[in-house]
Order: C-alpha cells, then sequence, then structure tokens
C-alpha cells in the first residue's frame, strides 16, 4: 500500500499505447427561458416558509435530508444513482442516457476549467457541439445537470485564490455566473489540486479557507434554487494526522452546507499496478467519511467502473515516441482487450477486482520492446459491490466514474437496487 493510496484519479482523457488502453474519443423543447430557475426558485420560498432551506423532517424514524429535487424517500435497499460523465466519453454516454437514463437523477458533464478567480471555461479538447448535445439530452430525459468544474490553477493556486475573501468571493460569483448562463440544476466542485498537487504544510491553511468557499458557493447556490455537490478525496477519520487521509477538506464543514459530498473511492495504486478500489479499503473510506461529516445524510460514494492498464516489465528498448505507459480499460472495452490477448483473467474475492497479464511486443522496425503489462479492473458485478456497501451503510447515494464507461451488464446489475428518480 503506497502512502497515499487514493492517489491522482482519471481528470484527463486516459492515454493509449499502440493498441491497448483508452484512447481520448474514440435546452429542452418547450422549456421556456427562465422558467427552471423560476420554478427553482419556488421550491426555495416552499423551503423557507417551512422552516428553512436544509429542512430534516423526520418520518416514522426515518430522516430524509432536503436536497433540492421532489424524489420520493429510498425503500429498503434503494439507493440514488448519479454519475460523473467526462466529455471525451460523450459519444457513448449521450446514448446512455437515452437507453437507462430513467435510472439517473444528475449527471455532472466533466468538462469545464477554473483556471482563475475569474476564469472558467470549457476545456479546450471538449467539443463544444458535444457538450450541448449532452445537456440537452439529459434535460429531454428529466435529469438534472449538474457540472463539475475542476482546478486548473496548478500548485497552490486555488490556495490562494479562496485563503483572500476578495479573490474568494469573485470566485464565488463567477461560479454562480456560470450555473446561470448554463441554467444548471446545480454545480459539482472537483478541486483536486490541494490533495494530490499541494504540500501538505499548506493545508492547515487550506481546510478553513475551502470550507469557508463552501459555505459561500452553497448559499449563493440554494437562494437561486440550485445545488451544490463536492467531490473530494476520501478521509479515514475525523482528524487532522497522516492516518486520516485527505484531511485538507473538511467534511464536517462541508457537509454543514453543501447538498452533496462525493467521495472518490478509487484509484487506490494510483500509477502503479494494482487494484483500483479494493473492498476493505472501500469501507475503511465509507466509516471514514462518515464519521468526519458527523453522519451518512450527505455522503454519496463514487464508484469505479474501469481499471488500469501497467506495464510491470520490460525487456528490450522501446521506441522513444511509443506510447507505452499507464492506460485504461472500462467495464465496455476490458472483454475486447482480454479476448484479442487471449487473456486469463483472474478474481480476487478480498479485492473484489479482476486482474490478468499479457505480453505486448512493441517496435518501430528498428528498436523492439516487449512489455509484460497488468490490468486491473472492476466490473459490473464489483461495481454493485460497491454499491451494496453504499446501501448497507446508509449513504445518501452513489455516484458512476463514469457514464460511458459502462455497458448493459452494468444496468442490469445495480437495476434492483437503484432508487428511480420522480420524474
Amino acid at each position: 500500500m503506497s502512502d497515499d493510496p487514493g492517489l491522482d484519479p482519471l481528470l484527463t482523457p486516459p492515454s493509449s499505447d499502440p493498441v491497448d488502453g483508452l484512447p481520448a474519443p474514440d435546452d429542452d423543447a418547450g422549456d421556456r427561458p427562465g422558467a427552471r430557475r423560476r420554478a427553482r426558485q419556488r421550491i426555495l420560498k416552499q423551503r423557507l416558509a417551512v422552516g428553512g432551506a436544509a429542512l430534516l423532517v423526520a418520518l416514522i424514524g426515518l430522516v430524509v435530508v432536503s436536497t433540492g429535487n421532489d424524489d420520493p424517500a429510498p425503500s429498503a435497499g434503494q439507493i440514488r444513482v448519479d454519475a460523473w460523465a467526462p466529455y471525451w466519453a460523450f459519444d457513448n454516454s449521450i446514448d446512455d442516457l437515452d437507453t437507462h437514463g430513467d435510472l439517473l437523477h444528475e449527471v455532472s458533464p466533466f468538462a469545464y476549467l477554473a483556471s482563475g478567480a475569474t476564469q472558467i471555461a470549457l476545456d479546450p479538447s471538449a467539443d463544444p457541439a458535444l457538450v450541448e448535445e449532452f445537456i440537452s439530452t439529459a434535460r429531454s430525459q428529466g435529469i438534472d445537470v449538474v457540472p463539475s468544474v475542476l482546478d486548473d490553477l496548478g500548485e497552490g493556486g486555488m490556495t490562494d485564490v479562496l485563503i483572500d475573501p476578495t479573490t474568494r468571493s469573485r470566485h464565488v460569483d463567477t461560479l454562480v455566473a456560470l450555473a446561470d448562463e448554463l441554467d444548471a440544476d446545480g454545480l459539482d466542485i472537483d478541486y483536486e489540486t490541494f490533495a494530490f498537487r499541494d504540500d501538505r504544510s499548506t493545508w492547515p491553511a487550506t481546510r478553513p479557507a475551502f470550507a469557508t468557499f463552501v459555505d459561500e458557493l452553497a448559499a449563493a447556490l440554494h437562494a437561486d434554487g440550485r445545488t451544490l455537490s463536492v467531490s473530494i478525496p476520501p478521509v479515514y477519520d475525523g482528524g487532522t494526522t497522516d492516518a486520516s487521509g485527505y484531511w485538507v477538506y473538511d467534511y464536517a464543514r462541508i457537509a454543514e452546507s453543501a447538498d452533496r459530498i462525493r467521495v472518490m473511492a478509487y484509484d487506490y495504486s494510483g500509477q502503479s499496478a494494482g487494484p483500483i478500489s479494493p473492498l476493505e479499503w472501500v469501507r475503511t473510506a465509507i466509516d471514514g467519511a462518515v464519521e468526519a461529516a458527523g453522519s451518512p445524510d450527505r455522503i454519496v460514494l463514487g464508484i469505479p467502473l474501469y481499471g488500469n492498464n501497467v506495464p510491470i516489465d520490460t525487456d528490450g528498448v522501446c521506441p522513444t515516441d511509443a506510447e507505452v505507459g499507464r492506460t485504461a480499460v472500462t467495464i465496455r472495452s476490458v472483454d475486447d482487450l482480454i479476448e484479442r490477448r487471449s487473456a486469463t483473467p483472474t478474481y480476487d474475492a478480498v479485492r473484489g477486482e479482476w486482474s490478468f497479464t499479457y505480453p505486448l511486443e512493441v517496435s518501430d522496425g528498428v528498436t523492439t520492446c516487449t512489455q509484460t503489462r497488468q490490468v486491473n479492473y472492476v466490473d459490473s458485478d464489483g461495481a454493485r459491490a460497491r454499491i451494496d456497501l453504499a446501501r448497507d451503510a446508509g449513504l445518501a447515494g452513489v455516484s458512476l466514474w463514469a457514464l460511458g464507461y459502462e455497458d448493459d451488464s452494468l444496468w442490469a446489475a445495480i437495476d434492483p437496487v437503484v432508487l428511480r428518480p420522480a420524474r
């Protein structure tokens, strides 16, 4: 186990080696301008009339947190399912919305970058037409659209923005303007540079600044009837020690104002060969999140639908221009790789994951190398097993990483336990 077991998730299109891996891509009718916003305002006023925007209703011993939707309370064993949707998988995920959108409450198009306090724009690699088509398709299915915004400032950049009250306020205003421009149902903040790039010595200052930022952004979004999700790495307890995980994120403070905390319980091995999301670690992440937040009511578990394909040995000299590093597989693509490489996967019941190895020869006619590559991945049953852990813990829901990575087997596996949204 590495010192940082939850290393940097796949935030960019996975690269591909010469033959294996996942390369980069391979308003509603009748919704009058402002109608959705006015509806959200009416909902907000109704909440205020009965005692507050974060109303908790006790009903037959079940506590239900108001999160800005009219969905029914879960029946026994059912759980809410959301999904991130990276722009490099839109070709697949747009079709998924048409066929399985009835199971999803909200989707987060993963395509927006914050490069400054007042600079937020579409990722330059994203196709604007596909982004628009994805959002339009989601809305046509009645799915809430909650775009993800990523920190693109580099080491220390976002910390500097959030520590200063003036630049923090400007950043909040810029995010609210983005939500208004997109007529979004909310925003998902995915600022990970704090955890994976900034030195830990900065965390004592960053922790309260980020929590204050979440307070202020949540208040601004809630005032317009929108929601706020925060996607963050796991913690393992409520403390601030080396054993506490990514304690730069103050789960308790964040849970007071954000509607959902999405725990990214995947990418355990980072750049190295190894498990993606071993079950015991996921249990630890769930327990830590609940302890740190104070309850499971706003905790959402991130569910991996992918795997890593990593070289573990190389014989010879690989061509200098060959891409032979880490790549990714998905539930959708892994069976094809297994067949092409005549591989034999092995299941690890303790980890709840599959793995296999195979040789790959890479040559440019002058230099040649043979790699031994190891693939570790979570299949559809593994995704369901992690969803079951979230159900057992009474979490508020799960979020799939990522829409477009799955196939029909995933939907068949989770269908019995999905809390279908009210449309």
